[in-house]
């Protein structure tokens, strides 16, 4: 059976409305504390765990901590936010926000301002754990740390709003995840320099936004000041994560049945 409502007209962007999505997400999330608990947490115990396996060798954690700072949020964003999303498609939810007087543009915009919240969060308690407790010796400033890893969790974000709108179940937004983010976090320089790679995989490597994202890290690394490297790795990753969210909101679209 055909449904014969028609979706309301597309609106205006309006910040109201936007912060109203945003605390709708937020409102749910509140009640739903293993979602919370692998935002902030699991990062966190995955970097001391990462600490504790290289004791012997803390060099070894310098030089890869700083990299997986902004590689474990970009995945736990990933994981949560397409699987948030997909429960919200399936549910009817975003069928019946699409049905009010509330554009495409405020959805999504809402949805990333209240993931991107919690990614501010996690990337904070992270960065903090790993250079004031455990000892990731950094040359730059621990600051710096911080934009990178909130700038990868927020790129986490907007590829799970994306992938969440070719998924049918959860069980499927969860198999995306070694399509879009394993071929990323093998190529991205973390276990091998890019330059040492096959010149098909460094060709591949250049257009993937993590490989900006760990040389981001490794400039914080390794130098004191902000860089021209450093800003345009930045600029890739923030210009990636706006370009998916535009993505996004194109395939959000009013389903009937």
């Amino acid at each position: 059976m055909t449904s014969t409502a028609t979706p309301a007209p597309p609106t205006a962007f309006s910040a109201a409305r936007t912060l109203a999505t945003a605390a709708r997400v937020l409102r749910q999330l509140r009640h739903d504390p293993r979602t919370i608990a692998l935002l902030l947490l699991v990062p966190c115990v995955m970097t001391a765990l990462l600490r504790y396996v290289f004791d012997g060798s803390p060099r070894t954690f310098d030089a890869i901590g700083a990299s997986l700072l902004g590689i474990f949020p970009l995945i736990t964003m990933f994981l949560v936010t397409s699987i948030a999303t997909l429960r919200e498609r399936t549910s009817g939810t975003l069928e019946r926000l699409l049905a009010l007087p509330l554009g495409k543009a405020d959805l999504i915009a809402g949805y990333a301002l209240a993931f991107g919240a919690l990614a501010v969060v996690q990337s904070a308690l992270a960065t903090a754990l790993s250079v004031w407790l455990l000892g990731l010796d950094v040359t730059g400033s621990p600051w710096l740390l911080l934009l990178v890893a909130v700038l990868d969790a927020l790129l986490g974000t907007a590829l799970g709003l994306f992938v969440s709108a070719f998924a049918a179940s959860e069980f499927q937004a969860v198999q995306f995840m070694p399509a879009v983010i394993f071929p990323q976090l093998l190529l991205c320089g973390l276990f091998t320099p890019r330059e040492r790679m096959h010149p098909a995989l460094e060709a591949v490597s250049d257009v993937l936004p993590m490989s900006y994202a760990v040389d981001a890290m490794n400039e914080v690394l390794t130098r004191t000041g902000v860089t021209a490297t450093f800003v345009r790795d930045i600029g890739v990753v923030a210009g990636c994560a706006l370009l998916v969210l535009a993505l996004g909101a194109a395939t959000l679209r009013r389903r009937t049945t």
